[in-house]
């Protein structure tokens, strides 16, 4: 039973971002770190990943919707991106050892925490890697995607929507950390550690100046200077994300 996890998500090949997170203490000092989901489509998907590597058994990475739709454009799959030139150059960047881990990596893994029991670790729902759950989603629609989930998992953790939450459903914690690269709502960078029942929300303060800097000069993607002010400089707030992503949750 691990006693301490970190919990790490939608990295979005943020690379100066993850070097960041990775040096809080809070996330040295945990037993795992689990990465649930997207670590790719973004200025720095290979390093971020060679980083991610890097961690050895420390790590759990978690596969994200981005990350396997670059895997099949990566080998010649035409998914319906190749209008989006992010997605069309990530794809370009994956090397085949890279295409061989995304290709092992899990969609979900189930760990038992300390406090937790058996904690179901997804990218977006158990079910779907790409579905959309929020903070304020109606009951119905959370019983709808943890149908067929064990009783015993009283805990799920997932990202997917940039934005992190706590809260019960039906006796069911679950737990959103937010992102790391790309985060929507607040400046930051977001994560969690679980730890003896408590969940801990935490936030990594980056000069936005700086991390633009940082990213465009370690980046080779076409325009990365504009990417990275609508994304970095300038990130989404909450009341819209939630109404861009709402349609999604069914409402």
């Amino acid at each position: 039973m691990i006693s301490t996890v970190a919990v790490l998500s939608d990295i979005h090949g943020v690379l100066p971002a993850l070097d960041r997170v990775l040096a809080e203490p809070a996330v040295a000092a945990a037993d795992l770190i689990v990465v649930t989901g997207d670590h790719t489509w973004g200025p720095q998907p290979a390093e971020v990943l060679d980083r991610l590597v890097a961690l050895g058994e420390r790590a759990v990475l978690v596969r994200g919707n981005a990350d396997r739709e670059l895997l099949r454009m990566s080998r010649g799959e035409d998914i319906g991106l190749g209008d989006d030139p992010l997605s069309v150059w990530g794809a370009a960047q994956l090397r085949e050892d890279h295409q061989r881990l995304l290709d092992a990596m899990p969609e979900q893994v189930t760990i038992e925490v300390g406090g937790f029991g058996p904690v179901r670790f997804c990218h977006a729902t158990p079910r779907d890697d790409q579905e959309v759950v929020l903070v304020d989603s109606r009951l119905e629609r959370w019983a709808e995607v943890f149908a067929g989930l064990p009783e015993e998992v009283a805990t799920v953790v997932c990202g997917h929507t940039h934005m992190p939450f706590l809260r019960l459903v039906d006796g069911r914690l679950v737990v959103n950390p937010g992102s790391v690269g790309l985060p929507y709502g607040r400046r930051g960078s977001h994560w969690a550690i679980l730890s003896a029942g408590i969940v801990s929300m935490g936030r990594t303060l980056i000069d936005p100046g700086v991390l633009a800097r940082e990213v465009v000069g370690a980046s080779a993607l076409p325009g990365v200077a504009d990417w990275v002010r609508q994304n970095l400089v300038d990130p989404a707030g909450d009341v819209e994300a939630i109404a861009t992503f709402g349609p999604r949750d069914g409402r």
